[in-house]
């Protein structure tokens, strides 16, 4: 079982997959499209918590930055009816210091941000989640640094533009997050912000 990788990024796809060579081995590593540009330059060291996950069909590695974004997409496989394109889309939008706010709120509107959460799913996974994240040093959890855009390719608005598409996002939604947003500048800082704007616009 496979718990982490440390080695040197040869590729990545902001659609959600990275390739981590380790020792001359290449593993493809599923990641949410924030972690996609946080983990660094290509060519450059990465380390990535992994969730090995094993169906009778396919091995899929899932990749996070922190310790805790792992627990909490652990946590969130466990409630009823989340699966792990669910999850990561969970964490995407609601890193785990985030995701504890909302429970500890009751936020149903925050989690009905998240693409293919409805109302009912959002009220279900309140109740759930509540006792299954009740881990150690999730409240203080913070989300994954932000890291520099992507090395190569093109602008960090054609970025945070392929991110949200990754999410789920459709494109009159995209359109309007990236109004007047800067074609430069730090990919991750402008993906929270198009993520705000769509959370208003919502």
């Amino acid at each position: 079982m496979i718990g982490s990788l440390r080695g040197h990024l040869l590729d990545r796809t902001l659609s959600g997959e990275v390739l981590v060579e380790v020792q001359g081995v290449g593993y493809r590593v599923t990641v949410s499209p924030s972690t996609a540009l946080d983990v660094g330059d290509i060519g450059g060291e990465v380390f990535l918590h992994v969730h090995h996950h094993i169906r009778e069909d396919a091995q899929t590695l899932y990749g996070f930055t922190t310790r805790d974004e792992r627990i909490a997409f652990e946590a969130l496989l466990s409630a009823h009816g989340v699966g792990p394109a669910l999850a990561l889309a969970i964490l995407s939008v609601h890193p785990p210091g985030s995701l504890a706010r909302v429970l500890a709120d009751d936020d149903l509107a925050a989690l009905c941000l998240v693409p293919g959460v409805g109302k009912k799913t959002a009220q279900r996974l309140l109740v759930e989640l509540k006792s299954k994240l009740d881990v150690p040093d999730l409240d203080d959890a913070r989300s994954a640094p932000v890291g520099s855009a992507p090395a190569g390719g093109g602008s960090s608005r054609s970025d945070v533009h392929d991110a949200l598409a990754g999410l789920g996002y459709g494109p009159d939604e995209i359109r309007e997050a990236l109004r007047d947003l800067p074609a430069e500048g730090d990919a991750s800082a402008l993906l929270k912000e198009a993520l705000k704007r769509l959370a208003v616009a919502r």
